[in-house]
């Protein structure tokens, strides 16, 4: 991950909300959260989270098309990361396993595909929904 300090201040203020984010946010909730920062324009906003994302500062949702700030610091040399989406609260658990993604990257280069990345979303109910609806 690269470092806060190299950031532009639109990248930092897109950043910012999605670490105070509660969520995940689409590139037009962050627009209309950062309007008063004076972002007018969506391509303000998609130029700031190709950086992150190509940083690992921010995760790309595919199933949602959203983004998530990156949950803690670590590696992102390897290339899958999974994601665990509640469907009842949006609460987005994000998990990286080095021995995962060796095991995955194994059987996908058997097949003699060369992939370049993965991003896996499990879809369900999170533990607390669960309780409160039991």
């Amino acid at each position: 991950m690269a470092a806060r300090d190299v950031l532009t201040k639109n990248q930092l203020c897109v950043l910012e909300k999605l670490e105070a984010a509660s969520g995940p946010l689409s590139a037009y909730m962050l627009l209309d959260q950062l309007r008063e920062r004076g972002f007018r324009a969506p391509l303000q906003v998609y130029r700031a989270l190709d950086t992150l994302v190509k940083s690992g500062f921010v995760h790309r949702l595919e199933s949602l098309n959203s983004f998530v700030a990156c949950a803690e610091p670590h590696d992102h040399s390897h290339s899958m990361t999974a994601f665990a989406i509640c469907d009842t609260c949006g609460q987005v658990t994000e998990m990286s396993d080095h021995d995962v993604d060796h095991r995955l990257d194994e059987w996908v280069r058997s097949t003699g595909f060369a992939a370049k990345k993965a991003v896996i979303e499990f879809r369900g109910t999170c533990a607390k929904c669960l309780a409160e609806a039991a």
